[in-house]
């Protein structure tokens, strides 16, 4: 099966994504990357609206990417077109692609409105990152609901150049960890109140990096007394930084309705303890207790930090375990495995199309 992987991200992200994506081929699945970012901002099309007026505007970049990516389906002959997150086919023209279409949905109910639930009747299988979505139900509910053909709970993973493969687990436990708590990621305003709860427990022994703006950071520091200044880590630093660190602090947007992040996966494959919202979801990735400890709010999270900072072996136990767990199951290779097993599935259950000729 022959299936093409569009996706958008640029510099060092695009580099590791093209490279892994079609080093992760099988006999049985072969993939081929397509990153269709250097064709439009997508801050362009971040929302389903914006991608319509862009259509019907027959925006230049948005004729080339389509130009293209029809070329580049006849070329290689492909049987599927695997699109992830934010997608920027319009379903008209996804309507004459007669390809087997496969949406991969990872930003959770923050953005379904936006751009997910939108574009569910132009694909043949969704793909969602996380069985989390709101109190009432759960994604696979949802898109159910939503009229989604079929839909699969696929999870993130870990790439390659975020962790480092090569060392074994002796050599990744035994590293000298002198950063006792750590959290890379965006300083999004509904993270705000926790990290600096964390902060001002922990003093520098907590230490936050990530994206953020100069608004932000003012913002942070003015109303929470943050003393510090919050900058972006090189991805080239991430695995430094992650194999210095004892523990690693993840929370989600909404919490325990949009767990699944990439740092999920990422701080047990560098051998950091990790600390999780994600309520009755996290179960779902890892076994909690054993691989991975759960968070019900910033005094609970506080108190098991204070605690694994002082219980040296039942940290490292937990740490060795959720490393073993990610290099089995939660590897780029082995999740695009299953996910051609999951889309083959897919095919089964609908008459395989042919490709056209464009």
């Amino acid at each position: 099966m022959r299936i093409i992987y569009s996706f958008n991200k640029h510099g060092a992200e695009a580099e590791y994504w093209t490279r892994e994506i079609a080093a992760a081929s099988t006999p049985e699945y072969e993939y081929f990357p397509f990153n269709h970012d250097p064709y439009i901002n997508m801050r362009l099309y971040i929302r389903a609206q914006l991608l319509d007026n862009l259509y019907y505007q027959e925006h230049p970049g948005l004729k080339r990417l389509y130009g293209d990516i029809k070329k580049r389906i006849n070329e290689i002959g492909a049987e599927v077109l695997l699109v992830d997150t934010c997608p920027p086919y319009h379903p008209e023209f996804l309507r004459r692609l007669n390809i087997y279409k496969v949406l991969r949905i990872a930003d959770g109910p923050i953005s379904a409105y936006d751009r997910d639930f939108a574009y569910l009747h132009a694909y043949d299988h969704i793909l969602y990152h996380s069985r989390a979505y709101s109190k009432d139900m759960g994604m696979g509910e949802k898109l159910a609901y939503c009229g989604a053909k079929r839909a699969d709970f696929w999870p993130l993973g870990s790439f390659e150049a975020l962790c480092d493969s090569r060392k074994s687990e002796a050599d990744i436990l035994s590293n000298i960890r002198d950063i006792d708590v750590i959290f890379i990621g965006g300083l999004h305003l509904n993270k705000m109140t926790l990290l600096a709860a964390v902060r001002r427990s922990l003093g520098r022994r907590f230490r936050i990096h990530g994206l953020s703006s100069f608004k932000k950071n003012a913002y942070f520091c003015l109303k929470y007394g943050y003393s510090g200044w919050i900058r972006p880590v090189e991805i080239k630093d991430y695995v430094r930084l992650y194999q210095r660190s004892k523990i690693g602090i993840n929370v989600h947007n909404r919490g325990d309705y949009t767990v699944g992040s990439y740092r999920l996966f990422d701080l047990p494959a560098n051998g950091v303890m990790q600390l999780s919202d994600g309520g009755p979801f996290l179960g779902d990735f890892f076994s909690v207790g054993e691989e991975i400890v759960g968070y019900s709010d910033v005094d609970d999270l506080i108190e098991k930090v204070e605690y694994y900072l002082t219980h040296d072996e039942e940290r490292k136990a937990i740490a060795l375990k959720g490393l073993r767990r990610v290099r089995r199951d939660y590897t780029i290779r082995e999740q695009l495995r299953k996910a051609g097993e999951l889309i083959y599935q897919g095919m089964a259950t609908k008459k395989v199309p042919q490709v056209l000729s464009f």
